[in-house]
């Protein structure tokens, strides 16, 4: 069967893949990203709309266009994110406290929000939410990011009690330090933070795994689709890693 799947922030990195993952699959695929140039270059066969996740009129706005074109929803990733200030808890910035939960938190619960009012009625669907390791242990320097995603978990168990007797999904993929450019902003920014090298930095990630390395993002699409597919029908409510088992999150 052909999924109607809608991934935030599916324009770049984690996203972009999870999208060519479905899409891969022969699933028709809409994905949402502020970044306006990223959107217009998305591979054919995927459809793109500019829009802020954590602005919940815009997200209406493309909540009524997939319901007109669609006319339903089956799989929400909801993985819009921003990894927020690297400072410690002293010096943290309110401000950018706020900007970060917008994105990683607030972005979530809406997307969840509509997509229950389209799946409900069909009494069928699957959420995805994209969390992190950082949701389940805590890293050092980033706390409104944790925060977010500790959230991210929490929002999502909670979705899935209370959508679950709908026939709806609900879990969250929590990827460890993934390769690509955001890791590698992440990565300077620590070492800025720690007064050490970046190569210092990715190293330590890397050694704090049991297979001493960092996760792709074709693993955590994987994920997602094994999430979306019958054969995980009684999976729900759960925070999966895809982290080659992170055991050291202080690098």
């Amino acid at each position: 069967m052909t999924r109607r799947v809608l991934i935030t922030a599916g324009a770049n990195g984690i996203g972009l893949v999870m999208a060519q993952a479905f899409a891969d699959a022969g699933d028709r695929v809409w994905v949402t990203d502020v970044d306006a140039a990223a959107v217009a270059a998305v591979p054919s066969g995927i459809r793109a709309t500019c829009c802020d996740a954590s602005d919940e009129a815009a997200m209406i706005t493309l909540f009524a266009a997939i319901a007109d074109d669609w006319g339903g929803l089956d799989v929400l990733c909801a993985n819009a994110g921003i990894k927020g200030p690297t400072a410690g808890i002293e010096d943290m910035d309110l401000a950018q406290w706020h900007a970060c939960l917008a994105v990683n938190l607030d972005g979530a619960m809406i997307a969840a929000k509509h997509a229950a009012r389209m799946m409900k009625p069909a009494r069928s669907g699957v959420m995805i939410f994209t969390s992190s390791t950082s949701g389940l242990y805590g890293t050092p320097f980033r706390a409104p990011y944790v925060a977010a995603k500790w959230g991210v978990i929490g929002l999502m168990k909670t979705v899935a009690m209370e959508l679950g007797p709908h026939g709806i999904r609900a879990n969250a993929i929590c990827p460890g330090s993934v390769n690509g450019p955001r890791i590698d902003r992440v990565i300077e920014a620590e070492a800025a933070a720690k007064g050490m090298t970046p190569d210092a930095v990715r190293q330590g990630y890397a050694s704090g795994t049991a297979m001493k390395q960092l996760t792709d993002p074709e693993d955590v699409a994987a994920m997602a689709l094994f999430l979306a597919s019958d054969g995980a029908k009684m999976v729900s409510g759960q925070a999966l890693a895809v982290d080659g088992m992170t055991y050291n999150v202080d690098p």
